[in-house]
């Protein structure tokens, strides 16, 4: 595992993005994308269909692009995690605090839900109201997985001690990180 100020061994092409909900997962994503001119795969608009509801397509879509030579996406979702780590080159960890957490995915959702943005296949986020009774819903997943991400890294990096892990513990970290480890091999 590194921290932001270590050396990258090499370019990456197959990037993967780890981290709580709602900690920047896809803003990272699509930032390293457009840097390194690679194909950000939103992974949550292959997952959810309509009404929320899991694509059928779902696996065969991540397996698709995973046989790309060059991507960037989000690591989640459990069917799919280890292949996407198997495959990636590097994983990018937002650690971040989760009060850091917690003011961004509220404020992201109350931004998505108030201006009912449309999400992925026409999904909306739910009903505020549904904070208090849904234990799925983002704020709440979000606070109740905080700790699940950082296990799965550690168990990743046991099993793939060759994947380089970069941690991040601030988006300062991240800015730094970008401006003296990525822009140089742009």
């Amino acid at each position: 595992m590194f921290g932001p100020d270590a050396a990258l061994p090499h370019r990456p092409a197959r990037i993967v993005v780890a981290g709580t909900s709602g900690s920047g997962k896809t803003t990272l994503a699509a930032r390293i994308g457009s840097l390194l001119d690679i194909e950000h795969v939103e992974i949550d608009s292959l997952f959810h269909g309509p009404n929320w509801t899991p694509r059928p397509t779902f696996e065969s879509d991540v397996d698709e692009f995973l046989a790309r030579p060059s991507w960037v996406t989000e690591w989640q979702y459990g069917v799919v995690r280890d292949r996407l780590a198997d495959r990636a080159d590097l994983l990018l960890w937002l650690d971040l605090p989760r009060r850091t957490v917690m003011r961004q995915v509220i404020t992201r959702t109350l931004r998505r839900r108030l201006g009912r943005r449309e999400l992925w296949n026409g999904n909306i986020e739910p009903p505020l109201h549904r904070i208090f009774f849904d234990r799925e819903y983002i704020v709440r997943w979000a606070w109740n997985t905080y700790r699940l991400t950082t296990e799965r890294v550690q168990r990743l990096s046991v099993r793939c001690p060759e994947l380089p892990i970069v941690r991040f513990r601030s988006h300062r970290d991240v800015d730094a990180w970008i401006a003296h480890q990525l822009i140089p091999l742009t």
